[in-house]
């Protein structure tokens, strides 16, 4: 590839181009995990690396740093995998397109994964290195982060000497982040009843919309084209009789997801179109700011197989319409900061079912029960389920934290002010690290990484450059 050939420092962007050349999406982590490993071996570097694809790479201490406490280097291996509408590229097995554009560096038609292979690439190039002073090392590299934290889950942290971990997977220079909220992955699932329905078929699509992380975007007012989807959907079944063959939208629970589809059959195909027709007109000042290219358009297909009953197809438009989404609750504490929250991010139908799966999120663990709750109350009242997966632990600011006030004090010498310290919404795998290693100092830190989630998504050069500057000297001053 050699596209971030000429850029500085040759090593981070070297192995972040490496890595864009193999396939790792989530659930797809394998061969980034065996690179990982090779590139240990290549070095004569003790790695440890499960049967998950999880992999800690160690490095002793620099002469002079043999007594210093180790630091723990921590990103995640697998990316979202999200494309344009209709770009063919198999994330599954083709490496990305990268593309620079000035300071930004972006790939063709698809995610870019800076989230968080630039964590991996920095950590990799202090591995790599041979005139960076540092203590003992030890990066941690998790697997399938985006789909539960499930890597940092099944973890086996009996390697780690470290209790002071910088995490590496936040998307903002100059903000230190030092909380997180808990959460999980959480399936409604819909039992379907099939029977025949004269009338015309018609494919109906929600799509243009903005997207973006469940997490740090949520309070953004995005559009979530699932959410329309019932909608529409549900004007439709007041003007004409309505049979829903299949509804799909969004590929990853913590995507907001950007198209929704979903093929129907109406008794009066005229009103069905004034329909869609108007409720394109209905969105636009809701979301004229927020998702400027929002459109909802229906076009005629041949029905493949017998739609939902009328019972069934009642009950998935009372899903998508009753189903929590979206912001719960506000924190009192901190202010801005988004307390509790569920994102509606893959929609898919099978034959015999309906499955709607979302990402909830909660500082508050008693608010996340209640939500769980709510949707087992609906869920049981239309004759379905609801799975719960992937649980995982907040992560609860300390005040007396020697990691952050030396990274702090790093930060106000290179940049001349003090950073921002934060909570945030999203999850982050510091809680489940936590959890597992009592007395764990932890700070999240990252260069600018814009719209990520999304086939937007862009990594500042010159912001790596900074952040990568701190890191070593960071490691530098742990001595």
């Amino acid at each position: 590839m050699n596209v971030l050939a000429q850029l500085e420092p040759k090593s981070v962007f070297g192995f972040f181009e490496q890595m864009c050349a193999i396939p790792h999406g989530s659930g797809n982590t394998k061969a980034i995990s065996d690179w990982c490993a090779a590139f240990a071996r290549e070095r004569n570097l003790k790695y440890h690396q499960d049967a998950d694809n999880n992999i800690i790479i160690i490095k002793e201490a620099t002469p002079g740093y043999e007594q210093a406490e180790p630091i723990i280097l921590q990103g995640h291996l697998d990316m979202v995998c999200e494309k344009e509408p209709g770009y063919t590229k198999d994330m599954d097995k083709e490496g990305l397109d990268l593309e620079v554009d000035g300071d930004l560096i972006r790939a063709k038609g698809t995610t870019l994964g800076g989230d968080d292979g630039i964590a991996v690439a920095m950590a990799l190039a202090v591995l790599d290195a041979d005139d960076i002073a540092h203590p003992r090392v030890e990066a941690v590299f998790t697997i399938d982060e985006e789909i539960g934290l499930l890597g940092a889950d099944s973890l086996d942290v009996s390697p780690l000497k470290g209790r002071k971990m910088i995490n590496m997977d936040s998307e903002a220079e100059g903000i230190f982040t030092v909380s997180c909220a808990g959460g999980n992955t959480t399936t409604c699932i819909l039992p379907l009843r099939r029977a025949a329905f004269s009338g015309c078929a018609l494919r109906v699509t929600v799509g243009g919309l903005t997207g973006g992380h469940s997490g740090a975007e949520i309070d953004k007012g995005r559009a979530n084209a699932n959410m329309l989807m019932g909608r529409v959907l549900q004007a439709i079944a007041e003007r004409t009789e309505l049979r829903i063959l299949a509804v799909s939208g969004g590929l990853k629970n913590n995507a907001i997801p950007v198209e929704s589809v979903a093929s129907i059959v109406v008794a009066d195909e005229a009103a069905a179109r004034d329909v869609v027709a108007e409720m394109a007109e209905a969105f636009k000042p809701e979301y004229h700011l927020t998702d400027p290219n929002l459109f909802v358009r229906a076009q005629a297909e041949t029905a493949a197989q017998n739609p939902m009953d009328a019972e069934t197809t009642g009950k998935v438009i009372c899903m998508l319409t009753c189903l929590p989404n979206g912001i719960h609750a506000m924190s009192a504490d901190i202010p801005g900061l988004v307390q509790t929250s569920l994102n509606l991010g893959i929609l898919t139908t099978t034959e015999e079912e309906l499955c709607a799966v979302f990402s909830l999120r909660s500082s508050i663990d008693s608010q996340k029960e209640m939500l769980k709750r709510r949707m087992i109350c609906l869920m049981t009242q239309l004759g379905g389920r609801v799975e719960f997966e992937g649980e995982y632990t907040g992560w609860q600011y300390q005040e007396h934290s020697p990691l952050r006030e030396l990274m702090a004090q790093v930060f106000e010498e290179q940049y001349g002010k003090a950073p921002k310290i934060e909570a945030i919404h999203a999850g982050l795998e510091c809680g489940l690290f936590a959890g597992k290693m009592p007395g764990l100092d932890c700070v999240s830190i990252g260069p600018d990484l814009m719209e990520i989630h999304t086939p937007r998504e862009r990594m500042s050069i010159s912001s790596v450059q900074r952040v990568w500057k701190f890191l070593v000297e960071v490691l530098k001053r742990s001595k």
